[in-house]
């Protein structure tokens, strides 16, 4: 193996100026890299980063802590060409979620008032789509769901993500300090004006005044990341070791790395530009093309596959009829919804993205993109359905997606064999596959009139559900090859 480029972190400064809540591997290989590179050319010691995780798992923060908040992030262009950065912007991590005993929030407070201080000037989010309680069909808040409602009972000892903004917002209002930045880095269309309608019609339960303030004083930017960063495997803390380095905080990805944020910053924010970061007015237009184009490619790719029985993206887009459905869903069906800035050629885009899943360094298992589905679908597919669909179009691709995702659901490949279903509305599944799961008629009709996941007016056209029917059945009875070969004849 080649030797690796290497670039050692910058000397602690000792000051924290954004606060991040999500301490996961995209964070420390995405927004993390980025401050860090920015601190190596400026010597700006003053946007140091206190990372906060607010899941189940308390030993990421520890073992953060043991290491100095140091870590590795290996990016990797192809298997011989890798570059090793050590990261060491974060200067603090904290933990806010319920540990292994069932018990909440050791650090909650510690938390809190470092987002209360005033000398935090942004923070910045990677809490997954669900990690919002945002209905994903119509963008309302979920105040019907267990933590948000904890969270309306006692605002002061939040648990969810909006709930740490209402109540960090709220001491910094009582105590006249200016409110910090609020930046949303998940695959959310518009996820800065999503991110402020969670965080205002939550502080409406609380308080009109400050549900108010919030809206009218609090910048909410949206902004567009893209970075494969897979989730670590015994086989990347191998290669790693056989680099030299020795580190279970370790972060593997691609080389190619991209950040678009809208410019609106009024307590500052650091010299992103100089590190490639594109400041905009409107993120829009490149947040649409990335969640339709890129994570609506990965997720045909990830149902369809992981049903066959394929485990990575790699392994999918080197499947040749799977690469052309791939192709198809992005230039027939994606790119005709996009109205991009000149200059912006969506054939090239295309193309750039089949070659980044084709990079053979990267483990990205399709599994893990098949995440959350509920919560990723409505806006990666249905949002660009629902155009065609109100245009006259068919969108067979996304049948098929669909379908592949309402099999996939089963919790039961094509082979038989079983897995879990990740997903906030498992438990719904579950129940839909026992009661209509013999009658694939009436299971499509169920999950098509899942309102909180498919749009009423997408779910009402009668050629997109006979669609998505003919594409499970084919599928269910043919197999992937059945269905790829029906959906070329459509």
């Amino acid at each position: 193996m080649i030797a690796p480029q290497c670039i050692e972190a910058m000397p602690k400064s000792g000051r924290i100026g954004v606060v991040h809540l999500g301490l996961g591997a995209f964070h420390r290989a995405h927004q993390a890299v980025y401050l860090e590179r920015y601190r190596q050319r400026s010597g700006d010691g003053e946007w140091g980063v206190c990372s906060a995780n607010l899941r189940s798992s308390v030993g990421l923060v520890d073992g953060l802590r043991a290491a100095g908040h140091r870590y590795h992030v290996a990016e990797y262009a192809d298997r011989e060409s890798i570059t090793l950065r050590e990261i060491g912007v974060i200067e603090e991590t904290l933990f806010s979620g319920r540990d292994g005993a069932g018990n909440w929030s050791r650090d909650r407070e510690a938390l809190l008032k470092r987002m209360a201080s005033e000398d935090t000037h942004i923070v910045t989010l990677t809490v997954t789509e669900k990690g919002y309680f945002l209905n994903p069909a119509s963008g309302e808040l979920r105040d019907d769901h267990t933590m948000i409602i904890g969270d309306i009972a006692s605002p002061q000892q939040p648990r969810t993500a909006p709930g740490l903004l209402v109540e960090a917002l709220a001491r910094r209002r009582e105590a006249g300090i200016a409110p910090f930045t609020v930046l949303s880095c998940d695959n959310m269309p518009e996820n800065g004006k999503r991110t402020r309608q969670a965080v205002v019609q939550l502080a409406e339960h609380q308080n009109a005044e400050l549900a108010s303030w919030i809206s009218s004083k609090v910048a909410f930017p949206s902004s567009m990341v893209d970075r494969i960063v897979p989730a670590m495997t015994d086989a990347d803390f191998e290669r790693l070791a056989a680099l030299g380095v020795t580190d279970p905080n370790a972060v593997v990805c691609e080389a190619f790395t991209q950040w678009v944020v809208e410019d609106n910053f009024p307590m500052g924010r650091p010299d992103w530009e100089a590190e490639g970061v594109e400041m905009v007015a409107d993120v829009a237009p490149f947040e649409t093309m990335k969640l339709r184009m890129l994570n609506g490619s990965h997720s045909l790719l990830a149902y369809l596959g992981a049903l066959a029985g394929i485990e990575t993206v790699f392994e999918g887009v080197n499947h040749d009829e799977l690469r052309e459905l791939l192709r198809r869903y992005m230039l027939e069906e994606a790119a005709p919804t996009l109205e991009m800035p000149e200059g912006i050629d969506l054939d090239a885009y295309a193309d750039s993205l089949l070659a980044r899943f084709a990079n053979d360094s990267l483990r990205h298992r399709l599994q893990q993109i098949a995440m959350d589905g509920s919560q990723k679908l409505p806006q990666r597919w249905l949002s660009g359905a629902l155009e065609r669909s109100a245009a006259g179009q068919s969108s067979p691709c996304v049948a098929l997606g669909m379908a592949a995702w309402i099999r996939y659901t089963a919790g039961q490949d094509l082979q038989g064999n079983s897995y879990p279903v990740d997903d906030p509305l498992a438990k719904r599944f579950a129940e839909l596959n026992q009661v209509y799961g013999s009658d694939p008629s009436a299971l499509v009709a169920a999950y098509i009139a899942m309102a909180d996941v498919v749009p009423s007016e997408l779910a009402a056209d009668k050629k997109f559900v006979q669609d998505v029917l003919a594409a499970y059945q084919t599928l269910t009875q043919d197999g992937l090859d059945g269905a790829l070969a029906a959906l070329e004849r459509h």
